[in-house]
């Protein structure tokens, strides 16, 4: 079986001088691991060409800090490798509002861009309409230290994810229909489905809180061990990538679209048909090996497929033939007192 390649693998092996446009006859590459080495096919000169969020995590290491002085910020925060980000999020932003994934301004994305600092979208601004220079600087805490718009009132959600789990990059909340739909629910969707979502997608759910108080952040906070990508209870989802800004939205893609169709295969009127076990086991090995997380590692087999918890509705209908005291079969009584009074009526009527 071939090894897979992330885009942090690649990258690495940039960064060490490998020829990485060799690799693809003898790995797998991830979607966003072969834009990278196609890339530098198209006469990329360094791997830094490659992906605007390849820029901050493989060029020489940033000295700029939280504790750096206004103007060492302020011209970070101006610098090309910052702009090139705030353009891919305007991006996201635009495409979580064409789909109909945020609505008046909701919706909030944010990246981290060195050891204590982050890059996030503005507040009251709607993600389809935002500009480049609508973003926001902020350290670990949420303190905003450039920026002309105000910092989005969630990005204390943000950070808490980025400080609990280290490897979390980049960070994306929206409200998916489909999606929310399960939250507001509090139903997990089902699992050993769809291939896509077994590999780059695992869920848990959030109870509620205020959205922007520091305890939602850490509800949320305490699943992404485990899960990449949470149910907000009765609010949205929100999702983390360990590679870059698109990889977190794409797993808001992959699970929006994989909560539609398992509504639509329950109003099918026949039950799903489900992956074996052993099938999912095998999504699980090309899961790990691309550091995804997820808490069935490890698992027995006949531990993996549990969807005792699904229930996709109920049917309602009026049992077929007579209501009637047996279940079937008419009862005499109650026709001869139906009889009776349709006679005293009639004859009320002719008297």
């Amino acid at each position: 079986m071939k090894s897979v390649l992330s885009l942090r693998d690649v990258e690495a092996m940039a960064q060490a001088g490998k020829d990485v446009r060799a690799l693809t006859a003898d790995a797998l590459l991830t979607p966003s691991a072969r834009d990278f080495v196609r890339d530098l096919g198209t006469g990329g000169s360094s791997p830094l060409n490659a992906r605007p969020s390849a820029v901050v995590a493989a060029s020489a290491p940033v000295t700029v800090t939280a504790k750096s002085t206004p103007a060492e910020l302020e011209a970070f925060f101006s610098s090309p490798a910052m702009q090139r980000l705030k353009e891919q999020i305007c991006d996201i932003g635009r495409r979580m509002w064409q789909r109909a994934y945020v609505d008046g301004n909701g919706g909030n994305i944010a990246i981290r861009v060195a050891d204590d600092l982050a890059l996030c979208t503005p507040t009251l601004v709607s993600k389809g309409f935002m500009k480049p220079e609508d973003m926001c600087l902020v350290d670990l805490e949420g303190n905003q230290l450039a920026g002309v718009k105000k910092r989005t009132s969630e990005i204390l959600m943000h950070l808490q994810i980025m400080k609990r789990q280290p490897r979390a990059k980049a960070t994306v909340h929206c409200h998916p229909p489909y999606s929310t739909g399960f939250a507001v629910a509090g139903v997990e969707p089902p699992t050993c489905m769809i291939p896509e979502f077994e590999v780059f997608a695992s869920v848990a759910i959030a109870p509620y809180r205020t959205p922007g108080t520091p305890e939602m952040g850490k509800l949320v906070a305490d699943l992404v061990d485990k899960h990449n990508t949470i149910l907000m209870a009765n609010h949205g989802v929100v999702s983390w990538s360990h590679n870059d800004v698109e990889d977190a939205y794409f797993k808001m893609e992959i699970l929006e679209a994989y909560c539609r169709t398992v509504l639509v295969a329950s109003q099918l009127g026949k039950p799903v048909q489900t992956m074996t076990a052993t099938q999912l086991k095998d999504l699980l090995k090309i899961k790990q090996n691309l550091g995804i997380p997820d808490p069935r590692y490890g698992l027995k087999e006949c531990e993996l497929c549990d969807n005792n918890e699904w229930r996709p509705g109920v049917t309602c209908a009026a049992p077929a033939g007579n209501v009637t005291g047996d279940g079937g079969a008419p009862n005499p009584q109650a026709e001869a007192l139906v009889q009776a009074i349709t006679e005293q009526i009639l004859k009320g009527l002719r008297a």
